[in-house]
């Protein structure tokens, strides 16, 4: 059986004077521990203070590609005069922070044509889309997402705008939604006693903060304190998309939380899920393993460990 392995990894406010550093170093050694075929980045950033705006696209597709070539692969998408960097990513427009798509070109194609960037005002972040052909019947979508951190109500439009792009007829194309959701998981599984709880349990309810309303449904702060899960629900309904972790019953593990305060931005959440990967009804049987990345390279590299899944392109319906 051959697997192809699709990951995801916010990489923390990737710059570029981060580049040849232990930093980058170590995120280029992360990659390269998980070997993807196709991979998912989040948080390249641009220095808008010392950048000029006409020059952002420019100084991002350079890093992103930078990164890839270091990491054996390629985030080249040709260019045109829609797309003159030619480099498979997307921004919001007016804040210089990017999610990419990268890719192994000796285990997976890109089909031509097929990338689209995505911003404002449909993402806070952008959104990255491509087409590949991995070896399956049908292409496979794949989408580079970083979900709204501070609106769960925009959280939630986000997701019904990535519904809209994996939509076909009275259906849902083959493909995934990878990336930091900036959200807890609304997939449920079997509690042992014959019904449901949610894989991800509460976290909020002991937590006494001010950031709060980002992350918890409107009011319950100061009593229940239930964590926002209207972005997930909405991909989730019916079957249209599958939470991996849940779907496959990994051991639950969080992906956020492992970095003290003082090391990047004060974590007043504690340990959480919120980097997610989500597979359409089509790729749901094809799933094999899910995995949560950790290593030294990780967590020197970034507050994000990277999850990953390995797929059999024979099984995608």
């Amino acid at each position: 059986m051959e697997t192809i392995r699709l990951a995801s990894l916010n990489a923390y406010k990737l710059t570029p004077a981060i580049r040849g550093t232990s930093s980058w170093k170590a995120r280029v050694t992360a990659i390269r521990e998980i070997s993807p075929d196709i991979l998912a980045v989040q948080e390249v950033v641009v220095d808008e203070r010392i950048t000029a705006r006409g020059a952002w696209e420019g100084e991002a597709a350079a890093l992103i590609q930078d990164l890839a070539e270091q990491c054996g692969l390629t985030a080249a998408v040709g260019v045109s005069e829609g797309h003159p960097h030619g480099t498979a990513m997307a921004a919001n427009w007016h804040r210089p922070w990017w999610t990419a798509l990268m890719w192994n070109p000796s285990t997976v194609r890109l089909v031509e044509g097929s990338y689209r960037p995505f911003g404002a005002p449909d993402f806070w972040h952008g959104c990255t889309t491509a087409d590949f052909d991995i070896g399956a019947k049908k292409k496979v979508r794949v989408a580079s997402y970083h979900g709204d951190p501070i609106r769960p109500w925009f959280r939630f439009n986000e997701a019904l705008r990535l519904k809209s792009i994996f939509r076909t007829t009275g259906g849902v194309l083959p493909g995934f939604v990878v990336g930091d959701y900036n959200g807890i998981s609304a997939a449920e599984v079997d509690d042992g006693e014959g019904g449901r709880r949610y894989y991800d349990a509460e976290p909020y309810t002991e937590m006494d903060h001010d950031d709060l309303e980002f992350q918890v449904q409107a009011g319950t702060i100061g009593t229940t304190q239930l964590a926002d899960r209207d972005q997930t629900e909405a991909l989730l309904r019916k079957g249209y998309m599958v939470d991996a972790a849940a779907h496959l019953g990994a051991q639950w593990q969080p992906t956020v939380g492992h970095w003290e305060d003082g090391r990047g931005d004060p974590d007043p959440w504690g340990f959480r899920r919120i980097d997610l990967i989500l597979a359409s009804r089509a790729v749901a049987p094809a799933l094999i393993r899910y995995r949560v990345h950790r290593s030294a390279a990780v967590e020197e590299a970034t507050d994000h460990s990277s999850t990953y899944v390995d797929v059999d392109p024979d099984l995608i319906v």
